[in-house]
């Protein structure tokens, strides 16, 4: 059994939470012991907005040992793993000390605020031996798992171009500051950045266009494209200044030589070009579900965490930077060493 320790309770840690009561209530052998925020008290009886719904408004915590401070939890609860939730400018410092105490770490994306940082945890991760995962769900969302399965197999020949969005409104407190969060690039596109560094690999140079339009956010709103030496036209855009009514949106268009996939963020239609187009099965289960699963597979059957290994999410990262790099400076070209 497998006892986990939750660090952080605003919005990805509440779908942290779900996911991890759901697991239990699966049959999976682990138990989420302890919930630590320095605002616990506050938040266990707040709602927390986000682009998606938790499974609750309000949450029931009295089961949980509470905790407002990190070091008093790992001093009273046996924990072995630790799952982090917490705000991106502070991943990476916490991240490469529990590791180094010897607990497992999920550490929600971006996987830290600068790719330096995103190495280090990446190295500390391989020399402590301890499992180290990212949760950029993408990469086991079913929509996205069934375009990889599609690309990796050949059916439809290769891949000739590719478009992935995602947009909502602008959200709250230090996510719309800049230096700590990254902005719209750094938190929502890297979502659909390191999904195509994932599927296609590392390109060869990238080139952004972005707009700030909140004050001191960064870029809200990005087109980026990515160069490949074969030819596919790849482009992502993310756009976090979509108010009113908009809610959230996902998908991608994937063309290949003999057919193309569209996701329209709630199904996948395929439509080989030489027979009649169908809607793909997928999975009923989210990314943040399955991620998991195979995150905690990977601690009890001690396999190596290879779909999201911590060097390729570092990668994103500083695919990441290339971008805003490119974005500052009005769309050039920026070659990725």
């Amino acid at each position: 059994m497998l006892k986990v320790g939750l660090v952080g309770f605003g919005f990805m840690g509440r779908m942290n939470f779900d996911q991890y009561v759901k697991l239990n209530e699966d049959g999976y052998p682990i138990a989420l012991t302890a919930i630590c925020d320095p605002r616990i008290e506050e938040l266990k009886g707040q709602k927390a907005g986000g682009n998606m719904n938790t499974a609750h408004e309000v949450y029931d915590l009295s089961a949980y040992h509470l905790y407002r401070d990190l070091e008093e939890m790992l001093a009273n609860e046996q924990l072995d793993v630790v799952s982090l939730a917490v705000p991106t400018y502070l991943h990476a410092e916490m991240a490469c000390s529990l590791l180094e105490r010897g607990y497992h770490v999920f550490c929600e994306k971006p996987m830290a605020r600068h790719s330096a940082e995103a190495v280090k945890m990446a190295e500390t991760a391989a020399r402590t031996g301890k499992k180290l995962m990212i949760g950029h769900c993408l990469r086991f969302w079913p929509a996205y798992e069934y375009l990889k399965g599609k690309i990796d197999s050949g059916e439809f020949g290769q891949v000739t171009a590719g478009y992935f969005y995602r947009g909502s409104g602008a959200p709250k407190g230090w996510l719309v500051n800049d230096e700590l969060s990254g902005g719209c690039m750094m938190d929502m596109h890297v979502h659909d950045t390191d999904m195509i560094q994932y599927l296609f690999g590392k390109p060869d140079k990238v080139s952004s266009l972005g707009r700030n339009v909140v004050p001191g956010s960064g870029y809200d709103i990005v087109s980026s494209h990515y160069h490949y030496k074969d030819g596919k036209v790849i482009n992502a855009q993310a756009d976090w200044t979509l108010e009113g009514d908009f809610g959230f949106y996902m998908g991608y268009r994937v063309n290949f030589e003999r057919g193309n996939l569209v996701f329209d963020g709630s199904k996948v239609k395929v439509n080989p070009n030489s027979q009649p187009g169908f809607t793909a099965y997928l999975s009923p289960h989210t990314g943040y579900y399955l991620e998991l699963i195979y995150f905690l597979n990977a601690i009890l059957q001690d396999k190596p965490v290879s779909v999201c290994a911590p060097e390729s999410t570092a990668l994103s990262i500083e695919i990441i930077e290339a971008e805003i790099e490119s974005a500052r400076n009005e769309g050039v070209w920026v070659t990725l060493f």
